[in-house]
């Protein structure tokens, strides 16, 4: 059975719908965020990132991350407003968060000691609520909410 082998909470300062996750040791990568960010699709993907669109213009959503030794139970689709998979290679086991406005931000995600390739899961909820608030007041913290599961591509 599979089992969670490391939880994180970080927040992602979401700047004009999107926000990105990208290898930490990002100076070899072909496509650097926001180069080429896919706006149409809720996940996209380069080289070494993920870039995920957001519901709303400009908040902090809240991520969760998972890294998990097998491939993880799904998730009933009920409680997400978004949910897609993919496919990412970490060179160095380290994902740092990216903001649109701010660009690269403190918070980094462990993935593991070293580089490796991982599926990856991503879920959203709160997309409305992000929507009729970026109309309403502009930003908030926490409306939108993210479950990001990563695996070994291996297993």
């Amino acid at each position: 059975m599979a089992q969670v082998v490391r939880r994180q909470r970080v927040s992602a300062y979401v700047g004009y719908y999107a926000f990105g996750l990208q290898d930490s040791d990002d100076a070899a990568l072909p496509v650097p965020f926001p180069d080429d960010f896919h706006r149409d699709a809720f996940l996209g993907t380069h080289p070494g990132r993920l870039d995920i669109t957001s519901g709303g213009h400009t908040h902090t959503a809240t991520v969760d991350v998972e890294v998990w030794d097998a491939v993880p139970p799904p998730q009933d689709l009920a409680d997400w407003d978004e949910q897609a998979e993919a496919e990412l290679e970490s060179a160095s086991g380290q994902l740092a968060v990216w903001s649109m406005h701010t660009g690269r931000m403190d918070q980094t995600i462990t993935l593991a000691d070293s580089g490796g390739s991982w599926r990856v899961r991503v879920s959203c909820t709160g997309r409305a609520d992000a929507a009729a608030l970026s109309e309403a007041e502009g930003t908030g913290v926490g409306v939108e909410r993210y479950l990001i599961q990563f695996w070994s591509a291996d297993a």
